[in-house]
């Protein structure tokens, strides 16, 4: 069981490194307390802009590196949609529980999870659409 467990964990951190760093850093974001410096509130939902472009990275991250991979293995594409899409926004909804849960200056918003959810979309569709690009770009070098 042990041995299985450390293939899982070897081939996470070997296959999605720059996303599990990526996971981490909008772990820490979503929970640490936020300064108050005034800059960022004054612009009018400038929140909502980092959430969005957090999780853009994040799923798009998931994307290029499942993509890097699948190239190799011929992995299907719904892994692709299960662990960079799906996944992400399970970890949104996770976050923003844990936000309510775990913190004391931070709450939980639809709002917040809206936007995290509509940068997961965007990236998984620049992800799919660029999937289907390196795939028709590998089938004119085959034939």
């Amino acid at each position: 069981m042990f041995q299985k467990l450390f293939w899982i964990i070897k081939y996470f951190i070997t296959t999605y490194p720059l996303s599990l760093v990526i996971v981490a850093l909008v772990s820490y974001l979503s929970l640490a307390k936020v300064p108050e410096t005034g800059v960022v509130f004054s612009i009018p939902y400038a929140d909502k802009l980092v959430h969005f472009v957090m999780y853009f990275l994040l799923s798009g991250m998931l994307w290029l590196e499942f993509l890097r991979v699948s190239c190799k293995k011929h992995t299907p594409v719904w892994h692709a949609w299960v662990g960079a899409c799906l996944f992400p926004i399970l970890f949104s909804g996770l976050m923003e529980l844990m936000q309510s849960w775990f913190t004391m200056n931070r709450v939980a918003s639809w709002s917040d999870f809206g936007a995290n959810a509509l940068g997961v979309g965007l990236a998984s569709l620049a992800g799919w659409r660029f999937y289907h690009w390196m795939e028709s770009v590998q089938k004119e070098k085959r034939g």
